[in-house]
């Protein structure tokens, strides 16, 4: 036996307080940070024929005409006045008259909390930041210092709720994520995984977890008054962990949290019985954000530059590289190299992209700002390094998750590009939605290579509605497909091909203005899929049947992130087969990453993000050519 030090960090009313950490349920949410934003309409249950006929219309393009008359048949039955449809439907709408949002719960537990994929890659996305103008260990620290000075600056704003409420459409969102990215954890479980905000009580943490080679720091971040450290004295607590950790860690624990969320439950259990572990891991859990002080990686082409980063983002490299510096249960994680390489990762059940990028557009509007507070002349406690007892069987644990990473590192292809001949100003000034005009690209991107379209979905935020968290509009449509056959269809002309490229637009359009009035099919058919389930119930046939399985298996997942700064999400493709894609528009590019997985031999990122450029530049000239203009 030996003992290390070790530990480290890194999609509502679902939140457990630390007291009460047994699965599977939920409590009620903690206060509003935000108590003077004006009352939100809660999320509707969409009419059960709408619904069912806008199924029907989204198979067109991706089954079989005998398969799509079959499903009607189903759909009818399954919508007969004294069928199983009718009464799920009125049980979601009794649901939602005793809720504060009858889907929130639910999607959390079904989409994260019982998903037992490990979650690096599969489920926590992570944002590449610009390189930083610095090479060494110094510049370093003192940017992870101005950073987490930034971090505390915004959750001041949050504590005092003095953050100004977001819009989109004229319309408020809810804020209420804000309060549950900081201070939050998930916590594995054998069978089901649980939330946890240590935000919420009575004793909020004052401290964040800093990570280097991999070994794990207790850092307080708040002067005895209450007040936050500066950056001078975060700077200095920062070097002395430095000087604590000059070498690295013999067992990266941090690896476990990467593996398989069943064997990382059992291992949990493993740890959690020495109480010296106990203590370490909770101060992980219940700090506030975690900060990973990174080794440099191998340098590369400026070309593959973000794509490496991405990469080193999403699982930290490898048992070889930073994965040991990751705690990915924690919500917000974020990375600092030491060659100049940043970003963050989070866990998805606690945050999603818009409130994550609002928080880093905060954090480096901060680090551009010089110094203006002097650091007082008091004392600082060292930093606390976290130690564990690994027994031989905890360290057959790190070694199992650690092939188990090195494996999932191996099979992740990532390519990411910036899109240069225009940006999201180009559509505008064309009268079209720039985000349908991406949608399109990748619609034609997909069928040049595949000949066919498959099922697409681009995940838009329900934060319009009070605790709302997501859906997906469904970008394949037949007025999709025909755009895309009519580009390369020789005997068609310019503008007949401007004519459908605008249908597709409008068609995707109006299901994005139908998703934010929270009316979409997909939540809606897990609702009611979910209600028979906790009814006891046989699962419904429709749910059963090969064109459900289509429709959602899901070849290209697909989203926009809209930052103010150059920075691009990323994430791992939902399906085996697939590939995942997200997008920054900026004025005049486009920043994409596209996610695949090298076990597939049908699938390349690459060839994909080549196939998008194409397509992009196609459609530009089109539009232009329309106007009368050139490329």
């Amino acid at each position: 036996m030996m003992l290390t030090a070790s530990m480290r960090l890194l999609p509502a009313g679902i939140w457990r307080s630390p007291l009460q950490v047994k699965p599977p349920g939920f409590c009620r949410p903690p206060p509003r940070a935000f108590s003077s934003q004006c009352p939100l309409p809660q999320l509707p249950v969409p009419p059960l024929r709408h619904t069912l006929e806008r199924y029907l219309l989204a198979l067109q393009p991706l089954v079989t005409p005998e398969e799509l008359e079959q499903t009607r048949q189903m759909v009818r039955d399954f919508s007969k006045p004294r069928g199983i449809g009718p009464k799920l439907q009125d049980r979601l709408e009794k649901r939602s008259k005793r809720t504060e949002n009858w889907l929130t719960e639910w999607w959390i537990q079904s989409a994260y909390l019982t998903c037992r994929l490990p979650l690096a890659v599969h489920s926590n996305p992570a944002v590449v930041l610009p390189k930083q103008d610095y090479n060494d260990w110094k510049g370093q620290l003192r940017f992870a210092a101005k950073l987490i000075a930034g971090v505390l600056d915004f959750k001041c704003k949050l504590d005092s709720q003095s953050l100004p409420s977001e819009y989109s459409r004229a319309k408020p969102l809810c804020m209420d994520l804000y309060a549950k990215i900081l201070s939050s954890c998930r916590i594995p479980g054998p069978k089901h995984d649980t939330l946890i905000n240590y935000g919420s009580t009575r004793s909020p943490p004052t401290h964040v977890t800093v990570v280097r080679n991999f070994q794990f720091f207790h850092l307080d971040v708040y002067n005895s008054d209450g007040s936050p450290l500066t950056v001078d004295q975060i700077h200095m607590q920062l070097q002395r962990i430095r000087n604590f950790s000059w070498k690295t860690d013999k067992e990266p624990l941090g690896v476990l949290t990467s593996d398989h969320r069943n064997t990382w439950g059992q291992a949990y259990n493993t740890l959690m019985k020495d109480k010296l572990n106990r203590e370490s891991v909770r101060a992980i859990q219940q700090s506030i954000f975690t900060v990973c002080l990174d080794s440099p990686v191998l340098k590369i082409s400026e070309e593959k530059y973000t794509s490496r980063m991405a990469a080193q983002m999403l699982h930290g490299g490898g048992s070889y590289s930073n994965s040991g510096n990751r705690w990915f249960d924690k919500a917000l994680q974020f990375i600092v190299g030491e060659d100049g390489s940043c970003g963050v990762i989070y866990e998805q059940s606690c945050g999603e992209g818009p409130p994550i990028a609002t928080i880093l557009d905060h954090v480096l509007d901060y680090c551009k700002d010089p110094d203006t507070v002097r650091a007082p002349m008091i004392p600082l406690p060292l930093p606390k390094k976290l130690y564990f007892y690994i027994t031989p069987e905890i360290k057959w644990d790190i070694e199992h998750a650690k092939r188990n990473l090195d494996v999932l590192v191996n099979d992740l292809d990532i390519s990411c590009f910036t899109y240069r001949n225009f940006g999201k100003d180009f559509p505008k000034k064309h009268g079209i939605s720039p985000d349908s005009f991406v949608q399109m690209a990748l619609q034609l991107a997909y069928f040049r290579m595949y000949k066919e379209l498959c099922s697409a979905c681009e995940t838009v935020s329900l934060r319009n509605f009070h605790l709302g968290r997501t859906d997906v509009v469904r970008s394949s449509s037949t007025d999709s497909l025909e755009f895309v056959e009519s580009m390369d269809n020789e005997k068609m002309e310019a503008n007949q091909k401007v004519a459908a490229l605008r249908r597709a637009i409008d068609c995707h359009s109006a299901y994005t203005d139908m998703t934010l009035k929270g009316l979409a099919i997909d939540r809606h058919l897990l609702g009611l899929k979910l209600q028979a389930i906790e009814e006891g119930l046989s699962v419904p046939e429709i749910f059963m049947d090969t064109s459900f399985a289509v429709a959602t298996h899901w070849r290209l997942s697909t989203g926009q992130v809209s930052a103010r700064a150059d920075c691009v999400m990323c994430f791992g493709p939902m399906e085996p087969d697939g590939y995942g894609v997200w997008y920054n528009p900026l004025e005049d590019h486009i920043n994409f990453s596209v996610s695949a997985f090298n076990c597939c031999e049908e699938t390349n990122a690459e060839w994909f993000s080549r196939s998008v450029e194409t397509a992009l530049s196609d459609m530009h000239s089109l539009v232009l050519g329309a106007t009368g203009q050139t490329a």
